[in-house]
C-alpha cells in the first residue's frame, strides 16, 4: 500500500496565497494589533483555502476582541508621566483596526477620581490601562470591571490584592535596594543623613522602593541614618522647599532619594546650596530635566523604566497576545552611560 505525505500548509504559504508577508500573516494569526480590516480578512481567507485554517477557527478570530484600549495617568508635574502620556498619545493616534488606543490624565493621588474615571472610560472600552492607587474603592472598581469582561491592567503601580489581569513595570522593592545600594557605597563619610522623598504613599509602587531602600540600608549600612520620607507630591516647588529645609536643618546629610517624580526641584535646591558634590543623588525616571542633573553633576544616578516596554507589553495584553504580569527591565543610568537622544 502506497502512503502518500500530505505536507502541511506553512504561513509562508498563506502569505503567497494573499500577497502579503510572513510578518504580517503572524501578526493575524495571533491577533496582534496593526493589520487593517481588509488585509486581515485577506489572510484568514488565504489561511482557509490553502487549508490551514478551518472556517470555525476563522470566526473564532473574527470574533470579540479586546480592541478598545484607554490609558489612564496621573496630571501633575512628574515629567515621567508626562512624558509617558505624550508618547502613548503620539502611537495612538498611529494605531489601526482592530486597535484603538486614548489615553486622558486624571487627578494625582485622588483615589475618588480614578474611581470615577476607571467606570467613566470603563463602559467604552475593552482594556484599562492605569497607574494603581492603594485604596478599598479602587480595589473594588477594579473587580467591578472585571466581572464585566474588561482587561484590566496596571503600570508602574501595582494592586496585586485586587484581580486586575496584569502588572507592568519594574519591581519597585529591588529598585529601592537598588538605590540603597548604590548610594551606600558612594557615600563615604563615616557616618551621616540619607533623606527620603517621597510623592505619597497613596502609591504601593512607592512604599515598595521605601521598604527596599530602608531594608538594605539597615543591612548593609548601619553607620547611615535613614530620615524622612518627606512627600512632595511629584511637586517641584515642594521638591525644592523640601530640600531647602533638609540642607538647613542637616549638616550632616549625605544623600537623597527620591522614590518619585519631578526630581528637578532636589537638583536646583542642591545646585543653589553648592553641596551636590557632597551629597549622593538618587531618583526615578530618564526624562530632559534628570538627564540635564546627570551631565551637569546636581543628579547622581537615575533608575527608570523604559515607555516603549511599558506601552508594547500593555499593548501584547490588550491584543491578548499576554495575559500574565512581568516585571519590565529596570534601567539605569549615570552620566557616562545615557542613551543617545533621537532628532
Amino acid at each position: 500500500m502506497m502512503v502518500f505525505d500530505v505536507k502541511r500548509p506553512l504561513i509562508p504559504d498563506i502569505a503567497m496565497a494573499a500577497g502579503v508577508s510572513t510578518a504580517t500573516v503572524d501578526r493575524v494569526l495571533n491577533r496582534r494589533p496593526g493589520v487593517r480590516k481588509v488585509t486581515l480578512h485577506r489572510v484568514l481567507e488565504a489561511a482557509v483555502k490553502v487549508g490551514y485554517l478551518g472556517e470555525e477557527e476563522v470566526k473564532v478570530r473574527l470574533g470579540p476582541a479586546f480592541s478598545k484600549v484607554v490609558f489612564l495617568l496621573p496630571q501633575g508635574t512628574n515629567p515621567y508621566l508626562t512624558g509617558l502620556n505624550t508618547y502613548v498619545r503620539a502611537l495612538a493616534v498611529q494605531s489601526v483596526e482592530p486597535l484603538k488606543v486614548r489615553s486622558h490624565f486624571i487627578e494625582s493621588f485622588n483615589p475618588e477620581a480614578l474611581v470615577q474615571a476607571l467606570r467613566r472610560y470603563g463602559k467604552t472600552s475593552d482594556v484599562v490601562i492605569f497607574m494603581a492607587i492603594e485604596h478599598p474603592k479602587v480595589r473594588q472598581v477594579i473587580d467591578e470591571l472585571v466581572s464585566a469582561g474588561k482587561r484590566v491592567v496596571t503600570i508602574i503601580s501595582d494592586l496585586p490584592t485586587s484581580n486586575r489581569h496584569a502588572y507592568i513595570g519594574i519591581d519597585n522593592f529591588a529598585a529601592g535596594r537598588t538605590a540603597a545600594k548604590v548610594m551606600g557605597r558612594f557615600c563615604h563619610a563615616p557616618q551621616g543623613k540619607l533623606a527620603l522623598v517621597a510623592a505619597s504613599r497613596a502609591y504601593r509602587a512607592h512604599m515598595e522602593r521605601e521598604m527596599g531602600f530602608l531594608a538594605l540600608i539597615e543591612e548593609s549600612f548601619p553607620h547611615l541614618t535613614v530620615i524622612g520620607p518627606h512627600e512632595g507630591h511629584d511637586n517641584r516647588d515642594e521638591n525644592y522647599n523640601n530640600t531647602r529645609q533638609l540642607l538647613d536643618q542637616h549638616s550632616d546629610l549625605v544623600g537623597i532619594y527620591n522614590v518619585g517624580g519631578s526630581s528637578d526641584g532636589i537638583g536646583r535646591a542642591l545646585r543653589e546650596s553648592g553641596r551636590a558634590d557632597n551629597i549622593c543623588f538618587i531618583g526615578h525616571g530618564l526624562t530632559p530635566d534628570t538627564r540635564k542633573m546627570l551631565i551637569e553633576g546636581n543628579m547622581d544616578m537615575v533608575i527608570t523604566q523604559n515607555p516603549s516596554a511599558i506601552y508594547t507589553r500593555a499593548i501584547e495584553v490588550a491584543s491578548g497576545e499576554k495575559i500574565d504580569s512581568g516585571a519590565v527591565s529596570m534601567e539605569i543610568y549615570f552620566s557616562e552611560n545615557l542613551p543617545i537622544v533621537s532628532p
